[in-house]
């Protein structure tokens, strides 16, 4: 069992699917660390499983988060989360947030013709496939990242991921066992 671990809802329990390789805490803690202040900001998490990071991202501020999931036992258990998050006596206060149920690379072209634009922009693919190399492809095409706002790829420490592609550029990368943060911005 996860929990979130700072802001409004710190301490909140995540559940989770049999199976998935969740973000761990320590890269969780890392990434919004690295982020700070995520006050007022709009917020994508791509492939969103159990939707931990971007609970964590409303838990601490951002003013809209988009869930975006297309495996139905993670759809399941991603919606329980959110509906957690329902206001009550606590935190009366609701949080703007969407779940898109279907394929990312389908969900950043509807985005993209509804001209959404996010300040942060987080994936967790799949390891071992190149789908990390591909959302970013797609991600430069069509033109959801906000201008002065940055993509994070969660990925295999061994997959190496372009320094530049297309408008983005690779400005940042942090190591955490064998998982890697890779933080794009547009040039």
């Amino acid at each position: 069992m996860m929990r979130i671990l700072t802001g409004k809802y710190k301490g909140r329990r995540i559940k989770m699917p049999g199976g998935l390789r969740p973000t761990q805490d320590k890269v969780r803690k890392a990434l919004f660390d690295i982020l700070g202040g995520l006050e007022g900001l709009s917020f994508l998490e791509l492939f969103s499983g159990t939707g931990a990071v971007g609970i964590e991202a409303l838990s601490q501020g951002a003013k809209e988060a988009v869930f975006v999931e297309n495996n139905r036992s993670c759809l399941r258990i991603l919606e329980d989360n959110l509906s957690s998050l329902a206001p009550d006596a606590q935190h009366p206060t609701p949080v703007a947030y969407h779940l898109l149920p279907m394929d990312s690379s389908l969900a950043i072209r509807k985005l993209a013709k509804k001209r959404f634009r996010f300040d942060i922009i987080f994936m967790d693919p799949p390891y071992y496939q190149d789908i990390a190399k591909k959302t970013l492809q797609i991600l430069g095409a069509c033109d959801i990242l906000a201008p002065n706002g940055f993509i994070v790829v969660q990925h295999f420490k061994k997959e190496n991921l372009p320094a530049e592609l297309g408008d983005l550029t690779l400005f940042k990368q942090s190591r955490y066992g064998d998982t890697a943060l890779s933080f794009y911005r547009k040039k």
